[in-house]
């Protein structure tokens, strides 16, 4: 009986997700990235990521800096490339043209280096004799097992980016998955009996425990 009242709880939570997500209003967002010259006009700004917060979708302007990609009314969109600062705007949500156009301006950002110390020598040989003589077994040594750390490298896994390469692979596949299903209802996996053997195996193992419980 308790496994009877679950599954009809879980259908009735799955489908409002579902008829909420079928709510939300798409609409073509298009434009292009550019930043200021050398001589201080507008140049067209390639490469730039452009991701939409919150999920995995996005994608990178081209050469000429010419973007677009699938977005809903209110989603948040990040524009972000190496060197230059990260901008952010709102798709409006009382938009009543399915399409949408922005020019993005970036601007350069300072990047700040790590210290480097310049020791000058006379010639080659002194150089070799005292590079030779250096220790630094234990620094360097130290500083590699910190930066190759499982800890380290999970978290770096889970907070770095998508480059532009990888947003747009997964809009493609998004897209391709889509076309699939033209015309036709996709296969829901509330009827899927392999999705419900994991999502039970996924509740014995506490998958969905609050983190605040399990501390």
């Amino acid at each position: 009986m308790y496994r009877i009242y679950l599954i009809l709880l879980l259908s009735l939570f799955l489908g409002n997700v579902y008829g909420q997500e079928n709510e939300k209003e798409y609409v073509q967002f298009s434009g292009k990235t550019v930043t200021e010259g050398v001589d201080g006009e507008i140049v067209d700004l390639p490469y730039v990521t452009i991701g939409i917060m919150g999920t995995s979708r996005g994608t990178y302007s081209e050469i000429d800096g010419f973007f677009s990609l699938v977005a809903a009314k209110g989603d948040t969109i990040q524009f972000s490339r190496v060197g230059y600062k990260d901008a952010e705007i709102v798709v409006p949500d009382t938009l009543s043209s399915v399409f949408y156009s922005w020019i993005q301006i970036l601007t350069q950002d300072n990047i700040l280096l790590p210290e480097a110390v310049i020791q000058p020598w006379p010639d080659k040989e002194h150089y070799k004799i005292e590079f030779l003589a250096l220790n630094i077994e234990n620094e360097l040594e130290t500083r590699a097992r910190e930066n190759i750390a499982e800890e380290i490298m999970a978290e770096i896994r889970e907070t770095l980016p998508l480059d532009g390469g990888e947003s747009y692979d997964l809009e493609f596949r998004r897209n391709l998955n889509e076309y699939k299903y033209t015309g036709q209802l996709k296969p829901q996996n509330i009827f899927n009996p392999v999705a419900w053997a994991q999502f039970i195996k996924a509740w014995k193992r506490g998958d969905f425990k609050s983190k605040k419980k399990k501390k």
